[in-house]
């Protein structure tokens, strides 16, 4: 049990910092409903233990071997990052559209209500799960940073010792990223949507300003 807590300590060490992952979680559990926020965290956690799965067993080291690798990954992932912010930071005008419509126009919209949700969820799913992945492998000081840390670890352990221990830190990543979605999550009808908003704008502008940091790095490697 001494590698998995070893695993569970350093798991939480790396993935508590303030980053893309944990905002985007913090944002789902503030503005979804509990079940959704839910599904939220665990597709987050799906891409973090192939992240960290990865880092272990050094495909990390694929950025550093290749260059063009890394550009590539600078470029789009900064681009795409940015419009993940963008998306924060202006929301659409849903709704107020919804609060414009007559009680005659409700009702008859309320009709195919099931295909409706069905297409949205489905929609909705799809933005998750893309998202998910854009702000987990679309960061490649992660990358790095993880299969510096796991990477060490893992060349100090036997194949035995390296089961208990990868187990610890993927534990950590779930008790995590659930823990953080099931508290936030109980405390947000505290929150005003006023201060939601504001929340989200705050969010969205460190994900812009990460998304710009990407692109610099991007362009000083080039030039």
């Amino acid at each position: 049990m001494g590698f998995f807590f070893q695993g569970l300590t350093l798991g939480l060490a790396y993935v508590a910092p303030i980053g893309m992952q944990n905002l985007f979680v913090i944002d789902s559990a503030l503005t979804k409903p509990r079940r959704r926020a839910l599904l939220t965290a665990l597709i987050v956690l799906f891409f973090d233990v192939s992240l960290s799965l990865s880092c272990f067993f050094g495909i990390g080291r694929l950025m550093q071997d290749y260059a063009w690798l890394k550009l590539a990954i600078l470029a789009i992932g900064g681009l795409v990052v940015i419009r993940i912010g963008a998306g924060l930071l202006f929301p659409g005008k849903g709704g107020d559209d919804d609060a414009a419509q007559t009680p005659q126009s409700r009702t008859s919209q309320s009709q195919g209500l099931a295909q409706r949700v069905t297409s949205k969820f489905g929609g909705e799913l799809l933005h998750t799960i893309v998202t998910a992945g854009v702000v987990t492998w679309c960061n490649p000081q992660a990358i790095i940073d993880g299969t510096l840390m796991l990477g060490a670890f893992s060349a100090t352990l036997t194949v035995g010792q390296s089961t208990p221990f990868i187990t610890g830190v993927e534990t950590a990543s779930a008790l995590w990223f659930f823990g953080i979605t099931l508290l936030v999550s109980l405390f947000s009808h505290r929150f005003s949507p006023r201060i939601v908003t504001a929340m989200n704008r705050v969010c969205g502008a460190v994900v812009v300003l990460y998304g710009v940091k990407l692109l610099i790095d991007f362009a000083m490697a080039v030039l």
